[in-house]
């Protein structure tokens, strides 16, 4: 195994090994400190950043920060790397490649047709000797575009995931809060409640009725209970209405089994909602959720910092070619990402990696209670995402999720950031909302007083 070192300024910086060089390299999070591979100083983790910028790209597909022989994430990152795709950035160095990204050579057409010869760590890599700005321009340029009923990803657009979770599940909490969503033209990334109850029969009282609320007003968007891809299969064995199966995953095989799956049963609900044939203008079924620092809260990072571990996990959601990703980035906590700071910076990591590497990814822009984070965080978030060409975001009631006890993005951040970059619905949703009468009027249409339950 190859020895990492650098010298600046006299001193002799040695790094054991790949994973210690990217752990070293990482801008400070407190999650790397928690696992105890952070840079012990900012000289070391400015010799660490020197030392990754000569590295060779090549490096990365010779020596695996997680073995190989034990590890089916990095298998299928390995087994699957376009080697023609990666050819025209072959030669670089890790800091050339920087260079390179930001040059204009590395235009959308040329960004997308290397996607595939990217591993997830040459993204992480890259990401930790870029500034923010870097982050967002580069991002920007990286348009990927996916369709179920809507299509999400087309430039100038920016779509939201309407999310009227309700502690009980109750309907006519639930029914309010996507009536209040739909009204700020939100929803047309999904419709996607988080169930209190994991139970079968509580996952398919909500597909029914939020089939029913999409079928009724043909509302160009599609619906998702995000329960465990198991409970979504045993619904679709019962013939309910399933548009999109969705999983949290993470960037190891370890983390994934503590998430109670692998790339086998990844790939059986995928072929299980595809059988359905719900899509009317695309086929992508899939809906991820990741977040930095979710490895290592399983004790499954196997010494990796947690950016890099965040990477890994868009090789899997790239396998499966989903309508959705996205990094809940400050869901897990201050042990993680301590404050607003570190929660901006892995956002627009996030963002960027998996644009870069080809997903069509959003961001649940949040923070929870315990963090030092607050309002101002997000709007400046929300507003630096918008301008990379984020594909989508939350749209909660309030900002204030009461059911999973966080603070998100709410419907009229969403009306903020679109009226300010002059962003747009995904087009069939849009034709939609003036079809209806809430795109140009923002009146309530006579049609709608039916959604709510007991209005009939």
């Amino acid at each position: 195994m190859p020895a990492y070192a650098y010298t600046l300024a006299g001193q002799h910086w040695q790094f054991g090994d790949l994973k210690t060089l990217l752990a070293r390299a990482t801008p400070l999070r407190s999650g790397d400190c928690l696992a105890g591979v952070a840079a012990h100083s900012a000289e070391e983790r400015v010799a660490a950043q020197l030392a990754l910028a000569e590295l060779p790209l090549t490096t990365f597909l010779n020596d695996c920060v997680v073995p190989y022989e034990s590890d089916e994430v990095s298998r299928l990152i390995i087994d699957s790397h376009d080697a023609a795709a990666f050819a025209a950035v072959s030669h670089l160095t890790v800091g050339d490649f920087r260079d390179w990204l930001l040059s204009d050579a590395a235009d959308s057409a040329t960004l997308a047709a290397l996607a595939p010869g990217l591993t997830p760590e040459m993204a992480a890599a890259v990401a930790k000797l870029m500034r923010l700005q870097d982050l967002v321009l580069v991002a920007r340029k990286c348009h990927v575009t996916t369709a179920f009923r809507s299509t999400i990803g087309l430039p100038g657009r920016l779509s939201t995931r309407l999310q009227p979770n309700d502690p009980t599940d109750a309907p006519a909490g639930i029914a309010a809060s996507l009536l209040d969503g739909l009204l700020y033209g939100c929803g047309d990334a999904v419709i996607g409640i988080n169930p209190a109850s994991d139970s079968v029969p509580a996952v398919c009282d909500l597909l029914q009725m939020l089939d029913r609320i999409i079928a009724k007003y043909a509302i160009p968007t599609q619906a998702c209970v995000l329960t465990h891809i198991t409970t979504t299969l045993a619904a679709i064995e019962r013939g309910l209405p399933v548009d999109l199966v969705f999983q949290s995953i993470a960037g190891t095989e370890q983390a994934n089994r503590s998430f109670g799956i692998d790339l086998a049963l990844l790939a059986e609900g995928r072929q299980a909602a595809l059988s359905l044939g719900r899509g009317t203008v695309g086929d992508n079924v899939m809906y991820f959720e990741t977040g930095q620092g979710s490895a290592l809260s399983a004790g499954a990072h196997h010494g990796l910092d947690q950016q890099t571990c965040e990477a890994r996990a868009y090789a899997v959601a790239r396998h499966f070619q989903p309508l959705l990703v996205n990094s809940v980035v400050g869901f897990i906590g201050p042990e993680y990402l301590y404050n607003g700071k570190q929660i901006i910076r892995a956002g627009l990591e996030d963002h960027f990696c998996g644009k870069l590497l080809g997903l069509p990814m959003g961001c649940d822009i949040c923070y929870t209670n315990h963090a030092e984070a607050d309002q101002d965080d997000l709007d400046a978030l929300l507003t630096l995402l918008g301008a990379a060409g984020c594909n989508f975001i939350m749209g909660v009631p309030g900002g204030d999720d009461i059911m999973l006890n966080y603070q998100s993005t709410s419907f009229h951040d969403a009306l903020y950031v679109r009226r300010l970059l002059g962003l747009r619905p995904a087009p069939e949703f849009e034709a939609w909302l003036q079809r209806i009468g809430i795109g140009d009027s923002g009146m309530l249409p006579a049609a709608f007083a039916a959604v709510l339950p007991g209005s009939r």
